[in-house]
């Protein structure tokens, strides 16, 4: 008796799911906060630098552009498909060091935790997503 360890095959892959133009707007949906956070701070950039400020990141122009080109060239990544695994890694590791940055709950008066405590473990799902995508991305690219 022999035992099988191939890999399924990529139609096995495939079976059940999404139409593409469901997954586009699943992926959009998962980036319209960085879209939307990116373009707000590129048109009022100044608000971009306070915002660095306020977190104590220095020094604040810098971050701010980083902050820019991160969100909106990851998701674009995401949205075309080119370097998707990229930019979803990309975004997952943005996200985890900005939840932790603004969205410490444990240091912030008992009335404030609960709301902020929502907060830190809703982008820790954003997080899981994007590992989620990256790793299904990198899956379905690379040869079987």
């Amino acid at each position: 008796m022999t035992h099988s360890t191939s890999r399924p095959s990529r139609a096995d892959d495939d079976a059940g799911t999404l139409p593409r133009s469901l997954r586009w707007i699943a992926l959009l949906l998962l980036c319209a906060a960085y879209l939307q956070g990116g373009l707000v701070k590129l048109f009022d950039f100044p608000g971009a630098v306070a915002e660095m400020q306020h977190f104590g990141l220095t020094p604040a122009v810098p971050m701010a552009v980083a902050t820019i080109a991160v969100e909106l060239a990851a998701a674009a990544m995401i949205l075309t498909g080119i370097g998707r695994w990229l930019g979803a890694l990309a975004l997952a590791a943005f996200t985890l060091a900005a939840t932790f940055l603004a969205n410490r709950f444990w240091s912030v008066p008992p009335e404030a935790q609960f709301m902020m405590a929502n907060a830190f473990f809703e982008h820790l799902g954003l997080v899981g997503g994007f590992l989620l995508v990256a790793w299904h991305d990198w899956r379905t690219r690379r040869p079987a």
